[in-house]
């Protein structure tokens, strides 16, 4: 039994949290007109996230009375999105008898739809203890990305400090919904004054500048063990030894020039590829880390790199390298198994969408199907490091399959 005009329920249908780190939700569909009789548990829209198309289910059945979300548009977690008339069986056991009905909201604009300071708490009063949204008024746009906002007057103040974002990261804001204020700044300052300080050099600067760079970007890493026995086998016998760190970069360079899409990089909404296959390798200097760059690395066979390689790397450890031996690159080799590390995460440079990482080169048994035993075998972790916006993990996988596969074959390298 539904209720009459007399004592009508207006129910808010809410954007519920989809996610824990689901800031809001655009509107993909309504599976309802208004005045449409609607079911419990079914879904009256069809929304989507940076992750996944879900649905905003209803908590009892009802009539649709009004509709305000806007096919296409973007609402934050707890807007309300429309009403349902509901009976009086259902208003009370949601806690609204005694609440009087909400006024009905007209469709706002884009801009208006990010949710003001309070303005969730405000809407959803009417629901009672029994409901509330689960993220409990946004003092910032839900674009702002909460506590990191940073007003006009913090982003003068840091300015002038020459501060960054990322070093505020440990101070814990007192402002509205964690929002770090000027207060919180001052005394953070303060505080550090107690510990000892010394300045950083103009390499770290540098480097730690490059990261905040790259980590704007979604990152993400795959990762293969690769033997290395008949690799190590090859180089045994060269009169002119190449490192593993060039064996990988040559295997790159190739894998990369029968793969070009998975060389691009994404510049607003095109991919731009480089006109030719460059590689850099990281090479560790005082206080930080310079990276090198062979050109056309795809052209030349692995003997006629080894003293170009290895001039380069002397240059770079006395911090000599040439201005035309530095940057451009499409990707970079790092050997981090020279410091013992089996694994790591490293992170591509800004101008970047690839690095190849190798771990350290391990004894470990191998099962062989043909002696039907264990075999010890050298086997080392080799991590592609890339940005998620150009590559997919597949891609990413096959081109670090592809490394694996000519690495296994050094004579054709």
């Amino acid at each position: 039994m539904f209720p009459s005009p007399d004592s009508m329920h207006l129910l808010p249908i809410i954007m519920p949290q989809l996610g824990e780190s689901i800031a809001e939700a655009t509107i993909v569909s309504a599976a309802f007109k208004v005045g449409e009789r609607v079911e419990a548990d079914t879904d009256l829209l069809e929304v989507e996230t940076n992750k996944a198309v879900m649905g905003v289910t209803a908590p009892c059945g009802g009539i649709l009375k009004e509709l305000i979300a806007v096919v296409g548009e973007s609402y934050a977690v707890g807007a309300t999105l429309g009403y349902l008339e509901i009976s009086d069986d259902d208003a009370e056991r949601l806690g609204l008898n005694d609440v009087p009905p909400p006024p009905v909201e007209k469709p706002k604009k884009k801009k208006e739809t990010d949710l003001k300071k309070g303005e969730v708490v405000a809407k959803t009063k009417a629901l009672g203890k029994t409901v509330e949204p689960t993220v409990s008024g946004l003092p910032v746009p839900a674009h702002a990305g909460g506590a990191s906002f940073l007003s006009p007057r913090m982003k003068a103040r840091m300015a002038e400090l020459g501060l960054h974002a990322a070093d505020l990261a440990g101070v814990a804001g007192s402002g509205a919904g964690g929002r770090v204020t000027i207060d919180d700044l001052e005394r953070f300052l303060q505080d550090l004054e107690r510990n000892t300080i010394s300045p950083a050099s103009s390499m770290r600067v540098a480097v730690a500048d490059a990261m905040r760079r790259s980590w704007t970007r979604p990152l993400a890493t795959v990762v293969l063990p690769i033997q290395l026995d008949i690799l190590l086998a090859h180089r045994k016998k060269q009169t002119i030894k190449a490192g593993p760190a060039l064996y990988a970069l040559r295997a790159l360079s190739i894998a990369l020039s029968e793969m070009p899409a998975t060389a691009g990089r994404l510049i607003g909404d095109r991919v731009i590829h480089p006109r030719s296959v460059d590689i850099g390798f990281a090479v560790e200097a005082e206080d930080g880390v310079l990276v090198p760059v062979i050109r056309h690395a795809d052209q030349f066979p692995l003997a006629d790199l080894v003293e170009r390689y290895n001039r380069l790397v002397e240059l770079a450890r006395a911090r000599r390298l040439p201005g035309s031996d530095t940057g451009g690159s499409i990707a970079t080799i790092t050997n981090y198994g020279v410091f013992g590390l089996t694994m790591a995460t490293p992170i591509p440079l800004p101008e970047q969408s690839i690095l190849l990482g190798m771990g350290a080169g391990r004894v470990t048994p191998f099962w062989d199907s043909e002696k039907q035993t264990f075999v010890p075998v050298t086997e080392a972790q080799f991590t592609l490091s890339f940005d998620h916006r150009v590559l997919d993990g597949g891609a990413a996988g096959r081109l670090l399959q592809r490394v694996a596969e000519l690495l296994g074959k050094p004579e054709t390298l």
